[in-house]
């Protein structure tokens, strides 16, 4: 190491260049580095989207997922779990990798495998589509296009045809289908009662149009000299041609799609609503997918919207909401700001301690090159700027002074021998250079247990852990080449006393040398000579208390551990939290009406809802409500959604709040008391809004989610339902509901086959009239016609109008023909009986599932799920014969962060221990240095209690880099202390003299840590309360950490040692230690670490 501090001296411009380069490169990675909120969380997840329109849930559950589901054990490799959804219409299969999967073999295997299981459904059936995602796939911007003249037909077909293909070349993007408007199609309204009077059904207008509707090349002629292509008139060009189509001769006369049906451009039957502050209007959700930052994204697509809109009506608007860009700034931001508060207080604190603006110069300069270098160096690492890593470099602030500050506290103290700057700065750096490689060591240390962890808590702490190695690592690298450097050009050797500059005098006051210093009128230097006396005086009083706990070692031993044992009893009092609760001014409500209400009734219901939201909350304090009502248009809508839409009768209510706005919970808290009250029958429950909570949950609708599973669906419904009784009495849970419905309302069609055979119709000839009445023709017999004025092709659909269908006679009415031209109407070969259906049929690893959610309020997550675990545990008896019942959702990662991050502490001390036995050589030693450790878990306990901040993954982060710095401030105390035992041979005269020399450099380490943590406990700005508890846990543990390395550890010290003193009479020991003491404090007050 002296060869690099000497290479340092010798070539100067070197390090200089480096500087330089690190000034350079650090800000270029910077704008280079992708932000974000947090690290790419890259929980590798494949989902499989299979649609059949009109399939029931339970058909599309038990003939197409179910049989999926099983071939997928055995074909596609490192599946952690599989999740799957079944809707009418929609299969949803979610497959759950390893961490250690190759994600583009497990694409090929699951692509390989939906091919080959196609022979194997339901005849009809489409390949799947295949989407790859993560937990950090979520909605960062939303899009509402509106219109005052424009159609909701329109607007969809302008958001999917047009806007959506333009915006998809965004980098990092995934835009899901559209959700609202009407879905552009060519529909035949077909007309029953003529189709009656031909003696026709749907199927004959089905085959029909599939026959005269062909897309086919018919090829090329040679004729002479030329080759000319053939084209057949074999598809419409226009919609009116459509109903020219012949249909069927009968008796010689000719049947035509105009006489039985309708055909015209327009839409099936609307499912999905979107309105904007009570607008009908169309939403495209914008989603954040791949590498990609969410501020790239959202700048990415906002630069595309004036061209998108140049090519679009003037009446049609794009309106941007929910732009979750504007929280991630803040938060970044805040972060960033609170880093450069943390520098700028910490670097007036030096000057304070040191009065000297050279030395503070040089300490001050060195922060930035830290944490330029680490910046740099998280790029190389593939790691993005977000509020962890961020958050790691503003909690490093505080500790990287402590090396700069050491070192030019060294070169100091050699000056004031009278040395020459160049022998002051070797002398310094041989003294310091072990010391402070075990101090970076033993604060590196802490964080390698946090490599350990798994899941969602790996990707978010392991980037914060390396921006803070990396850091101390570069100030540790600056502290021996670039300090150094500095101090050969800005500091001066010291003259005698009276001949001394302002700078120097300063200096040499502040470190301990006689009080006969010149005199100077300058009122910065009169205010530190000033906080010097004052300082002098702290530091006799604590060199009294010192010699009080020593003469009293047992009592004070006792009483200490006493305190710190009594409070830890605090800590069931403190709560649990995975995170802390983020306030980005959004609400979301699910909403869900009765189940099987039509979507046009749900639509009435949300007018008065919204009508009570406006109520509750004033007008100046909202800015947009944005309901989105009924099943998305598309499966791969459904993948990424998270409220737990099932049915026409679900919908979203987003409400966004101005930037003043009052406390996000207390509005929540008013409307989940309101809304059920105004509204019975209707289930409300609060959603995670914010993108954190998003993030977090990993796409489910509530942080707690009790899995009930096994084979009897029946027994796990019933048994579900009891649970939910008993969970919905907790205190503090809040939106308790079972996701799953079993009581869709149904129609069962039973056919007499009999009947049906003794009429030339089978149950085949049933299904597709029936099918192509109700659902459309287009799953058994698509066709589609091409716009030749955009380019665009759009399905045509035979279907009947749902005006034609509202009575049970009219669909007994339906007619139905066999292939033998036979006619019949459908109550005439069956019989019509109201039933209940499942809604959603949902599995976990194959076996039937039930979802019991609930979120908290007025509680924390951990009490929450205490006591459901509790009503669990009560209710085992009851649970069916092969079902389990588990918790997961943001429950089970909380739990498995927390026994990560204890271990963590717990290896960390550990390593720490280990690391000081192999350091200094002793066991007792090490043991004297740990002894703080206790303490610093103590003030922690205390600090959370007292601000009343749970106990969370951010605080457990703190607490493990609290055990770093205190110990090396514990090691700086033993260290001098060994020194002085081996010298004195008198173990309470080592204890009272390291702790009496020691206070300065412990005190200003302490301090600056705790002076740049400030800011960030404070938790101020967009999204500052998620790293607060972390800098209150930093707080505490040091301010107990550092009373324990300043009397609790010199006095187990001297008890330790007891036996090597030559005094048998402590008394006398100790009444003589204070003049060792003081003639100490010169030799020694920037001595070595």
């Amino acid at each position: 190491m002296l060869k690099i501090v000497r290479l340092a001296l010798n070539r100067p411009y070197t390090f200089i260049v480096l500087a330089l380069l690190i000034l350079i490169a650090g800000p270029l990675a910077a704008l280079r580095t992708p932000t974000d909120i947090f690290p790419d969380i890259r929980i590798p997840v494949i989902s499989v989207v299979w649609n059949y329109a009109g399939l029931q849930p339970d058909d599309m559950s038990g003939r197409i997922v179910t049989y999926y589901e099983r071939t997928l054990g055995t074909t596609v490799n490192d599946v952690a779990h599989i999740e799957s959804q079944s809707f009418r219409g929609y299969g949803i299969v979610k497959i759950f990798f390893q961490p250690s999967v190759d994600v583009r073999t497990a694409t090929a295997q699951v692509t390989s495998i939906s091919q080959t299981v196609l022979k194997q459904m339901p005849p009809g059936t489409t390949p799947p589509q295949i989407l790859n995602y993560n937990a950090s796939t979520v909605p960062v911007l939303q899009l509402a296009l509106t219109s005052n003249t424009l159609n909701e037909q329109q607007l969809g077909d302008y958001a999917t045809n047009f806007i959506r293909p333009q915006l998809l070349s965004v980098p990092g993007v995934a835009i899901p289908t559209p959700y609202g408007g009407k879905v552009r199609e060519v529909q035949i309204d077909l007309d029953p009662q003529a189709l009656q009077a031909k003696k026709l059904s749907a199927q004959d207008v089905a085959n029909a149009l599939a026959q005269q509707n062909q897309i086919i090349p018919a090829g090329t002629q040679k004729i002479g000299r030329f080759e000319y292509n053939v084209r057949l008139n074999n598809s419409p060009l226009t919609i009116d041609a459509i109903n020219s189509l012949p249909i069927r001769t009968v008796d010689g006369a000719v049947i035509y799609m105009r006489d039985v049906a309708h055909v015209r451009d327009g839409y099936p039957p609307q499912g999905n609503i979107v309105r904007v502050d009570g607008h009908r209007a169309v939403l495209m959700s914008i989603l954040k997918n791949g590498s990609a930052s969410t501020l790239d994204i959202i700048a990415g697509v906002k630069a595309k919207l004036p061209l998108v809109e140049q090519s679009l009506p003037p009446s049609l608007k794009l309106v941007p909401l929910s732009d979750q860009s504007v929280f991630v700034k803040g938060a970044v931001s805040g972060v960033a700001r609170e880093g450069i508060i943390a520098a700028a207080l910490t670097s007036a604190m030096i000057l304070l301690f040191l009065g000297s603006w050279r030395s503070t110069l040089i300490i001050a300069a060195s922060i930035p090159l830290a944490v330029l270098a680490a910046i740099a160096a998280l790029a190389a690492c593939g790691e993005t700027l977000n509020v962890m890593t961020l958050g790691g470099l503003a909690l490093a602030v505080g500790i990287l002074v402590d090396d700069a500050t050491v070192t030019i506290e060294n070169i100091n103290w050699h000056l004031e021998q009278g040395k020459d700057v160049r022998s002051a700065i070797l002398d310094g750096a041989a003294q310091i250079v072990m010391p402070a490689l075990v101090s970076l060591l033993c604060i590196c240390i802490v964080f390698v247990p946090m490599l350990l962890l798994d899941g969602i808590a790996r990707y978010l702490f392991v980037p914060m852990a390396e921006s803070v190695i990396f850091a101390m690592v570069a100030s540790f690298i600056l502290s021996r080449t670039f300090v150094p450097m500095m101090a050969r050009y800005l500091l001066k050797p010291h003259t005698p006393q009276g001949h001394v500059p302002h700078e120097s005098a300063d200096a040499t006051a502040s470190h301990g040398a006689p009080d006969h210093v010149v005199p100077s009128r300058n009122p910065l230097v009169r205010f530190q000579r000033g906080f010097e006396r004052r300082f002098e005086r702290v530091r006799a009083g604590y060199r009294s208390v010192l010699t009080l706990a020593l003469t009293h070692r047992r009592p004070f031993i006792v009483g200490f551990l006493t305190i710190v044992m009594l409070s830890f009893a605090l800590v069931p009092f403190l709560g649990r939290n995975f995170f802390p609760n983020i306030d980005s001014g959004e609400i979301e409500i699910h909403v869900r009406a009765p189940i099987g209400t039509r979507v046009e009734e749900t639509a009435a219901l949300f007018d008065h809802i919204e009508d009570t939201v406006r109520e509750a909350i004033p007008a100046d304090q909202l800015t947009s409500i944005i309901d989105n009502i009924g099943l998305p248009n598309s499966g791969i809508n459904l993948t990424y959604n998270n409220s737990g839409t099932i049915g026409p009768q679900d919908g979203d209510i987003m409400i966004s709040l101005s930037k003043d706005h009052a406390p996000t919970a207390q509005y929540v808290k008013a409307l989940r008391t309101q809304l059920p009250r105004l509204f019975p029958g209707t289930t409300f429950s609060f959603l995670p809004a914010d993108i954190v909570s998003q993030i977090l949950n990993f796409g489910a609708p509530a942080p707690v989610d009790v899995q009930v599973n096994g084979p009897n669906m029946q027994a796990n419904k019933q048994y579900a339902n009891e649970l939910l009784r008993l969970i919905a009495k907790i205190p503090g849970v809040a939106d308790p509901r079972i996701q799953q419905a079993s009581t869709y309302p149904q129609l069962t069609v039973a056919v007499d086959r009999s009947r049906a055979d003794e009429l030339g119709i089978t149950e085949q000839d049933v299904t597709n009239s029936v099918v192509a009445s109700l659902s459309g023709t287009s799953q058994v017999s698509p066709t589609y016609w091409l716009n030749p004025e955009n380019g665009v092709s759009y399905p045509i659909v035979a279907q009947t109008p749902q005006y034609r269908m509202t009575t049970l006679s009219d669909l007994q009415n339906l007619p139905v023909t066999g292939k033998s031209g036979s006619s019949q109407i459908l109550g005439g070969i069956a019989t019509i009986t109201r039933s209940i259906a499942d809604a959603v049929v949902s599995h976990y690893n194959i076996e039937p599932l039930y979802d019991i959610f609930a979120t908290t309020q007025g509680t924390d997550l951990g009490a929450v799920a205490s006591q459901i675990q509790q009503v669990i545990k009560a209710t085992a008896k009851d649970l069916p014969k092969g079902s389990t019942v588990t918790m997961r959702g943001q429950v089970q990662t909380m739990n498995s962060a927390f026994t990560g991050l204890l271990l963590g502490l717990a290896g960390a001390v550990a390593l720490i221990y280990l690391l000081i036995v192999v350091n200094f050589h002793s066991w007792a030693d090490a043991f004297v240095i740990v002894c703080a450790l206790p303490a610093a878990l103590a003030g922690i306990v205390w600090m959370l209690f007292t601000t009343h901040t749970p106990l969370s993954v951010p605080a457990l982060t703190g607490a493990i880099l609290c055990m770093g710095v205190a110990t090396a401030n514990a090691i700086l105390v033993i260290s001098f202390a060994r020194e002085r035992l081996a010298v004195t041979g008198d173990a309470l005269h080592a204890a009272l003299e390291a702790g009496f020399t020691r206070f300065r450099p412990v005190l200003m380490t302490a301090l600056a840590m705790i002076i740049g943590m400030a800011p960030m406990a404070l938790g101020l700005g967009d999204g500052g309360e998620q790293n607060a508890p972390l800098g209150r846990a930093v707080i505490g543990g040091l301010i107990c950490a550092t009373c324990a390395t300043l009397l609790f550890v010199p006095v187990v010290f001297s008890l330790v040692h007891r036996n090597d003193k030559r005094d048998d009479d402590p008394e006398n020991d100790i009444a003589d230690a204070p003049h060792h003491s003081e003639q100490l404090a010169l030799e020694g007050e920037s001595h070595v670490r």
